[in-house]
């Protein structure tokens, strides 16, 4: 089944930038798909591993907190600061 879709004459005047004579303009519109889906997988997992990355992070410090959770030991001033 085939369409036919409107679109402004600046846009198709991009895709014919983009287009070679044998590529019709449903072979470019299919290969920005594609880009823009490799983009978007990209991007979820830069944000993935940027999310681990501060978990771990995270973590270091709770880890640390916890080491000198126990304040019997530090020295108080006498108003209890």
């Amino acid at each position: 089944m085939v369409t036919t879709i409107q679109i402004n004459e600046n846009i198709k005047s991009e895709l014919d930038k983009l287009k070679s004579k044998k590529e019709s303009y449903e072979e470019i519109i299919i290969n920005l798909l594609k880009i823009a889906q490799e983009s978007k997988r990209k991007q979820e997992e830069l944000l993935i591993e940027g999310c681990k990355e501060m978990a771990e992070e995270n973590l270091k410090i709770t880890r640390e907190f916890e080491a000198i959770e126990d304040f019997k030991g530090w020295e108080w001033d006498e108003d209890g600061n």
